[in-house]
């Protein structure tokens, strides 16, 4: 895939739409289907967001998009990642797979759903999020998802 949350169908970058620019429809290309990957890039550039999965290689144990039917094969080096992002303080996790993962890594309980915990890694202070997914499948609606997000980017948005 070419950047992240690339499919149409997930709310990813409608919620942002309506976070930073009242509008959900603000990343999408008029007239298709698609979004429109450079506005993304530029957005992220912008507003100083990096984008990462928690793994490198996974396998899926069922036919499903379901984290819950992903197994890790290869993770990812977030120690390293962290390193070359000196000024990074927070971490979102939007599913659950990549929420234990971090859970793991930072040897901390999960947070609750739109919540943070606060943790010390690598001499470092880092705020450690858990966000709705933006997978529609995820059973809130839009609007209620952007409300859970605009916590995390308040200071930004």
């Amino acid at each position: 895939m070419e950047f992240f949350y690339p499919n149409f169908l997930n709310d990813m970058w409608r919620i942002m739409g309506w976070l930073f620019y009242q509008d959900k429809e603000y990343f999408v290309v008029k007239g298709e289907k698609r979004f429109d990957k450079e506005k993304v890039e530029q957005f992220c550039i912008d507003k100083g967001l990096a984008l990462f999965d928690t793994a490198q290689a996974v396998y899926r144990t069922r036919g499903t998009a379901s984290d819950k039917d992903l197994e890790i094969v290869e993770p990812t080096d977030i120690t390293s990642l962290l390193h070359q992002l000196p000024a990074c303080n927070k971490i979102v996790s939007t599913g659950q797979k990549s929420a234990e993962v971090l859970s793991e890594l930072f040897a901390c309980e999960m947070p609750k759903m739109g919540k943070f915990c606060t943790v010390n890694y690598q001499q470092r202070t880092l705020q450690f999020y858990r966000m709705p997914s933006s997978s529609r499948a995820y059973p809130l609606k839009l609007e209620e998802k952007a409300e859970m997000y605009r916590k995390l980017f308040e200071p930004y948005a």
